[in-house]
């Protein structure tokens, strides 16, 4: 089979195609041949040497993918070869064939094709978790969405609009704003020169707002520490900006406000049972047409370099696809 391979770690020019093994599946595991795979910031961030996250050399990147189970080991029952599966990895997943646990198999919902299915999983899970379990949105509350016209930020956007809250959805790029605007946002608003709190004020008469939504980290944290309403919470998701703020005490104290940080992954390895009803919940979603991933861009799977440029050169509304 063919593999994107990273054998140094670097920018998306060190990855090469190679032929791997294909692997054989374990007695609790299925093997899944991909027609489709999402690619994330982190996928960047894990080639480069900058994520927390950090495998041996080589690895193969990837953290999801969709495709069809080609094999089953002997325990398995829950799946049969022919089933459309969505995948998880850690990482992994830019192959042609994986072997996954049942678990990390789930059914595709008869409403999302193989490209949206192979990009839902992580941003939505992400965004799930912070707003659920991380900042608590309640309905009628105010969410502020950073970095809104990400992969995980246009997640938030739609998620917090189902949870009830007025979401206002912050990009770099106001000719995406259409986009955010379609799947949720109230209010959309461009960073300009950074100082961005009367703004964001504006939007809700004139108060801080309830909740924050921040992948981005830096000199966008420091300002959203000035945007906070009394009891607030600022969820901290990653720090896309390249520097990994400080919280300013005197604000969370004055604000009787909470700093949160979130690992959706990690939390569902420590809470499985819990991650399962997070995606339970998700899933329902989608079936009945709240949610759903945008995709921007796609590219074939020898251009799957083109396909983490576009992350880099914040040309994404959303979600980028790899297809077969």
């Amino acid at each position: 089979m063919r593999a994107i391979v990273c054998n140094e770690l670097g920018t998306p020019d060190v990855l090469r195609i190679e032929d791997w093994p294909s692997p054989e599946p374990k007695e609790d595991e299925v093997k899944v041949r991909h027609d489709a795979w999402g690619v994330n910031f982190v996928d960047v961030l894990m080639v480069a040497g900058g994520y927390q996250l950090k495998p041996p050399l080589p690895f193969i990147p990837g953290l999801e993918g969709a495709g069809t189970v080609i094999e089953t080991g002997s325990n398995v029952t829950t799946h049969q070869v022919g089933d459309k599966v969505m995948t998880a990895q850690r990482p992994g997943s830019f192959a042609e064939e994986v072997v996954v646990p049942v678990a990390a198999a789930r059914p595709i919902p008869g409403s999302l094709t193989l490209a949206q299915a192979a990009t839902f999983r992580s941003g939505f899970s992400t965004a799930y978790h912070a707003l659920v379990q991380g900042g608590r949105v309640q309905p009628g509350e105010t969410v502020l969405i950073h970095g809104a016209a990400g992969g995980t930020g246009l997640a938030a956007v739609q998620v917090a609009k189902r949870l009830g809250a007025v979401v206002i959805a912050m990009a770099s790029d106001p000719e995406k704003f259409p986009v955010l605007q379609q799947l949720g946002a109230d209010h959309t608003l461009a960073y300009g020169d950074g100082r961005f709190r009367e703004a964001v004020k504006a939007c809700n008469n004139g108060d801080g707002v309830d909740v924050i939504f921040d992948p981005v980290g830096g000199d966008v944290f420091d300002e959203s520490m000035r945007c906070l309403n009394w009891g607030a919470r600022l969820v901290v998701v990653g720090f896309a900006a390249g520097r990994a703020a400080q919280a300013r005490t005197n604000h969370v104290l004055i604000k009787g406000a909470s700093v949160v940080g979130i690992r959706a992954g990690e939390f569902s390895r420590r809470n499985p049972q819990a991650g399962r009803e997070n995606m339970r919940a998700l899933l329902a979603w989608v079936e009945a047409g709240d949610i759903r991933p945008h995709i921007s861009h796609r590219f074939e799977f020898d251009n799957f370099r083109d396909a983490l440029q576009v992350i880099i050169d914040r040309k994404v509304v959303g979600r980028v696809v790899i297809e077969r």
